[in-house]
């Protein structure tokens, strides 16, 4: 079942989606060489519960950490371990909290300083796919007009595969609601768009083969060619006077902008 949301319901899943979104603001300033992804995690939970809020992700389904932190080929769900930041990493966090009995759900990816071009294209073009996906998120539409829109970019534009096991979701009192948002698919096809819909639209974009396979940790799932994988999502509410995204990745630009060890790739393709 969809559950269709009151103005006063999107309000307060913006609270939720503005949190993760200062979240994840915080770890663009802090990112080091260097640092641990278990370190930046601890400090993550820390910032959400001194601001109210709870992470949504520790305890979902058994996950051990506030954050998934995935590097280079880790598609998504990676756990945050020991291993340190290189200048020659990417690092993909998707991030959730719960504020005032609601879900907010926003991922970013995140590169070093010696990171290719051609994996600094790879992260344009999947932020990019995200733009086009929201803007396709209109009144009358469905959710295969989102999915055609991401996929023709990515894929038939650049030449990238597209995850197909892995999607977005529906976002409300719960972190996974219907309906299901797939980065892939038919104009015209799916669930109708109507006002109110709640969903988080997250693009998961591999360099290489769309093909993935999952760790024995039973979480982190990765590129089965090895190549890099980026990931960029939003939670957006559709309205009828057109989509309106919940979450806010300008305040990331910013803080990335001041940190001289990450890479602005806000460029537009």
């Amino acid at each position: 079942m969809i559950y269709y949301k009151t103005a006063e319901e999107i309000e307060l899943i913006r609270e939720s989606a503005l949190l993760v979104s200062k979240t994840l603001a915080n770890i663009a300033a802090n990112l080091k060489v260097g640092l641990s992804a278990k370190k930046i995690d601890k400090e993550a939970e820390t910032f959400i519960r001194d601001h109210g809020g709870v992470p949504a992700f520790k305890g979902y389904r058994g996950f051990p950490a506030t954050l998934c932190m995935s590097f280079n080929d880790a598609v998504v769900h990676g756990i945050p371990t020991d291993q340190e930041f290189t200048t020659k990493d990417i690092i993909s966090v998707d991030c959730g909290v719960v504020l005032n009995g609601f879900y907010g759900d926003s991922a970013f990816t995140f590169a070093f300083s010696e990171v290719s071009e051609e994996v600094i294209k790879l992260m344009q073009v999947t932020r990019e796919s995200l733009k086009l996906g929201i803007e396709a998120a209109v009144v009358g539409n469905r959710i295969g007009d989102i999915s055609h829109a991401v996929q023709n970019y990515c894929e038939k534009e650049h030449g990238y595969g597209i995850v197909r096991e892995l999607v977005g979701h529906g976002v409300g009192r719960s972190l996974h609601e219907e309906p299901e948002v797939p980065n892939f698919g038919q104009k015209g096809r799916g669930p109708l768009l109507k006002d109110g819909l709640v969903i988080a639209i997250e693009p998961m974009v591999n360099l290489g083969s769309r093909n993935v396979k999952q760790m024995d940790d039973g979480w982190t799932i990765l590129t089965r060619d090895g190549k890099p994988s980026a990931h960029f999502e939003h939670t957006i509410a559709v309205r009828k006077s057109g989509p309106d995204i919940l979450s806010n990745h300008d305040i990331i630009d910013f803080e990335i902008k001041n940190n001289v060890e990450i890479m602005d790739i806000s460029i537009n393709c």
